[in-house]
């Protein structure tokens, strides 16, 4: 059985966040987390009364053990201090808002985890805000469309996730295209051994995977992505202002990349994310790729005992029937 965080546990790095005499006075478990735990921590004692609390402890890692997988590549598992420690240096010194961090120890002295309490931003989500509040939710949208060119305008000679970057490592392979091929056809195999759907076309899916990677032409140069860029990633400060979560995954890479994922989960409000030049080639390699992705991971996560299977499920449905279309007619 899971053991996840209580306020007991967690009052010693609340007060080294805080003070000494900050006082933990009740503990939220917040949903959505699949690789760390996300706490809301109320406190008094102290002029800050509540803050967010992150925890890499392996109980609260849902996903299935990644044995073998080299940890410097950029698709491994993006999760840990210290590739949230890197990105959040990396974007505060653009001026992206990230939520500010407080207090974070890879010690373990004071919690017998991988821990950050990080600013507890008031404000919903971008895709809360906007359903209740579209006004104010287009004028975030807006600003985080200027956040992101900042972001991808950033160039990097070589690609890899920033914190394996800023300590000097290399990533894998050979160019972005051959490591999206070369995870879409691992996704692809996965895939077909869990949905019937997929493994009927799975040759046909194969042969347009190699076709579109075919059509891909070499580059130099790559942006700086979060590489899992939702609505529901971005909150909404009392002011307005975007800001960034869920960020251990950010990388330098082909920004097509980014653009297959905020397209889906934007949708009809894409377009003011959409920018002029990008590659149609690596667009539509890196659409199928993504699709099997999301067919293969959430899967692959109901294997274990991760709560909220349904949604799961949903995931992986609707990408099967998205990854079938985009098969030629």
């Amino acid at each position: 059985m899971r053991q996840f965080a209580e306020g007991e546990a967690l009052s010693g790095v609340v007060r080294k966040a805080l003070g000494a005499a900050a006082r933990v006075v009740g503990v939220e478990r917040l949903r959505g987390g699949s690789k760390k735990g996300v706490y809301r921590v109320h406190t008094d004692g102290s002029p800050v009364t509540r803050v967010i609390v992150y925890s890499w402890a392996e109980d609260e890692n849902f996903w299935p053990g990644a044995d073998g997988v080299d940890p410097a590549h950029p698709f491994a598992p993006a999760s840990g201090l210290a590739p949230f420690l890197a990105a959040q240096r990396t974007l505060d010194g653009l001026g992206v808002r990230v939520p500010a961090v407080l207090f974070s120890d890879a010690g373990r002295t004071r919690y017998p985890a991988d821990v950050a309490v990080v600013e507890d931003v008031p404000g919903d989500t971008l895709e809360a805000l906007l359903e209740s509040d579209p006004v104010r939710g287009v004028a975030a949208m807006d600003e985080l469309a200027v956040m992101l060119d900042v972001m991808h305008g950033q160039r990097g000679p070589r690609y890899g996730r920033v914190d394996v970057l800023e300590r000097g490592g290399t990533a894998a392979g050979e160019s972005c295209r051959q490591l999206v091929l070369e995870r879409a056809l691992d996704d692809l195999a996965e895939a077909a051994e869990r949905d019937a759907r997929i493994g009927a076309v799975a040759d046909a899916l194969r042969d347009r995977l190699r076709e579109l990677a075919a059509r891909v032409a070499p580059r130099t140069g790559h942006g700086l992505i979060h590489g899992e860029l939702g609505p529901d990633h971005v909150l909404v400060d009392a002011d307005g202002h975007p800001v960034l979560i869920d960020i251990e995954g950010l990388m330098y890479f082909d920004v097509e990349w980014e653009h297959v994922f905020l397209r889906p989960r934007f949708g009809e409000r894409y377009p003011a994310l959409a920018r002029p030049g990008l590659d149609p080639a690596r667009l539509d390699l890196y659409a199928l790729a993504t699709h099997l992705s999301l067919v293969a991971g959430p899967l692959r996560l109901l294997d274990g005992d991760f709560p909220h299977r349904e949604v799961m499920r949903g995931i992986a449905d609707h990408n099967a029937a998205a990854a079938l279309a985009l098969l030629p007619r």
